[in-house]
């Protein structure tokens, strides 16, 4: 079967969208396991935006092996400069060029003329291509641009060296069908020059970015952009899990096949709702919490009778799957080990395994049964680190109808310097937070607070996530507890180590 690249812009494109934001240990953690789910190319960020992304990118590229790594760049050579500096270290390294080519965008954002971005796209992508083996020419919105003048600038890229065109529809505009027209038209007027590749990059905002990616597909893309969950500016991109399951699912209608490793797109998508704090839908497809519930009585016949009767994916497939084992106080090390392979943790260090198993134990002594959601929660707190600058030590917090909500906390620097502080709020929370600000002297904001249990039941645990305004930046904090008093306090301080 003719086989179909996965290009994943989740740290790209779909890490610049609000909320949507990582640090530099929460990118490379994603980008483990875009490399352990065997994509093609993982767009790691736009290194000439900002001193972090390109600190992003560089260390992404000089430790993720096997995979394609690129850059962002606009079609200027200092910017060529500094992506090709950031991911020269990789393996297989790409730089990803792209200017504008829709009249709208030439004249009303650029300000420039058809023959002036000819002639840029000339001089960029050849300055680029002495760079880089391997150079993307993009064309922005390119579902908007003449057909006839777009086939003309990807035949200007291609003669200065790109090996990739691809077509970008920005603001989600095209339909299925004038995508596939597009794509057909594009690949007759470009034979005969030097081999090349061409994916498309779809946007979902009249919810058809999958739909545009297959059809592009079918007319014979070769490489297509998508992002885990779906995730990016505005109503998103094409969904990697979607647009892979559908060329699974329908071999007989694509007739293609991909590299990705589909057992792992249920951990992918788990691992970057933890990273974000962005929950998926319930009915998002593919990797809801609903996609494969049944509760009508006429379903639920069907599915004991037979579960080919209402799912058309086996749930195993995609990496969904329950555990059999007990996990609780006596499960040993190995165990534990087996469990987060299970769910497709890898790649974590023995000190992390270490440091995993001691909150499993406690966890486990305070809780008898430790569920699977127990053990991601445990996992994020360890991504995160909660051994920052400042850590808790002690605190008590009194709250009641009838008293003032108060807090006297004590915060223990890493270099053993301890701070106190007392305050009183509108609430527990409030007052707790106050209290922090008072012992360390800070004037922070909280401007989100999310609380959500990791399982059902009275002992469950509390997971909360911040977002605070702090130092003239805003960051987020995670933080889990059976406690959950403790929960928040941690997340506020996960959040001002993170600043």
């Amino acid at each position: 079967m003719r086989k179909v690249e996965i290009f994943d812009s989740t740290l790209r494109d779909g890490e610049q969208a609000p909320g949507f934001s990582m640090n530099l240990a929460e990118k490379l953690s994603m980008a483990r396991m875009l490399q352990a789910l065997n994509v093609d190319v993982i767009e790691a960020g736009f290194a000439a935006c900002s001193q972090g992304d390109y600190a992003c990118v560089k260390t992404i590229a000089e430790e993720i092996r096997g995979v394609s790594v690129a850059s962002l760049c606009r079609c200027v050579e200092s910017d060529c400069d500094i992506a090709w500096n950031a991911i020269r270290g990789a393996e297989r390294p790409l730089l990803n060029v792209f200017i504008a080519t829709s009249d709208l965008h030439i004249s009303q954002k650029l300000h420039s003329t058809r023959e002036e971005v000819l002639k840029t796209v000339a001089r960029v992508v050849s300055y680029a291509s002495n760079l880089c083996p391997d150079v993307e020419f993009s064309a922005e919105d390119a579902t908007r641009s003449d057909r006839e003048y777009l086939l003309k600038v990807f035949k200007t890229a291609l003669d200065n060296g790109a090996s990739v065109l691809n077509v970008a529809d920005t603001v989600g505009y095209i339909q299925p069908e004038e995508l596939k027209d597009l794509i057909t038209f594009l690949k007759a007027g470009l034979e005969g020059g030097r081999p090349f590749k061409l994916s498309v990059h779809c946007h979902n905002d009249l919810g058809l970015a999958t739909a545009n990616t297959l059809a592009a597909i079918e007319a014979g893309a070769d490489r297509v952009d998508v992002t885990v969950n779906g995730i990016g500016e505005r109503a998103g991109n094409a969904s990697l899990e979607e647009t892979v399951m559908a060329l699974k699912t329908r071999r007989d209608v694509y007739g293609c096949t991909t590299s990705v490793n589909t057992k792992l797109i249920v951990p992918a998508s788990k691992k970057l709702v933890m990273l974000t704090g962005v929950k998926v839908q319930a009915n998002k497809a593919i990797v809801g919490k609903n996609a494969f519930a049944h509760e009508s009585g006429i379903h639920v016949h069907g599915m004991m009778a037979d579960r080919r009767t209402y799912e058309i994916i086996d749930p195993e497939d995609i990496g969904l799957t329950e555990s059999k084992i007990v996990m609780g106080k006596h499960s040993g090390r190995h165990a534990l080990e087996e469990r987060l392979a299970a769910l497709g943790f890898t790649g974590l260090g023995k000190e992390q395994v270490d440091a995993l198993f001691e909150k499993f134990k406690l966890l486990a002594e305070a809780k008898k049964i430790v569920s699977d959601k127990d053990i991601e929660a445990l996992v994020k707190a360890e991504i995160l680190d909660f051994s920052g600058e400042f850590r808790l030590d002690k605190y008590i917090i009194n709250s009641g109808n009838v008293l003032s909500n108060t807090c006297n906390i004590r915060i223990v620097k890493s270099d053993g310097t301890a701070f106190e502080g007392f305050a009183t709020g509108e609430g527990p929370i409030d007052a707790a937070y106050n209290a922090i600000n008072d012992a360390l002297g800070k004037d922070a904001k909280l401007l989100d607070y999310m609380i959500e249990s990791v399982t059902g039941g009275t002992d469950a645990q509390g997971a909360v996530s911040v977002k605070i305004s702090i130092d003239d930046k805003i960051v987020k904090g995670y933080g889990v507890n059976v406690n959950i008093f403790e929960a928040s306090i941690n997340a506020y301080l996960n959040a001002i180590n993170n600043r």
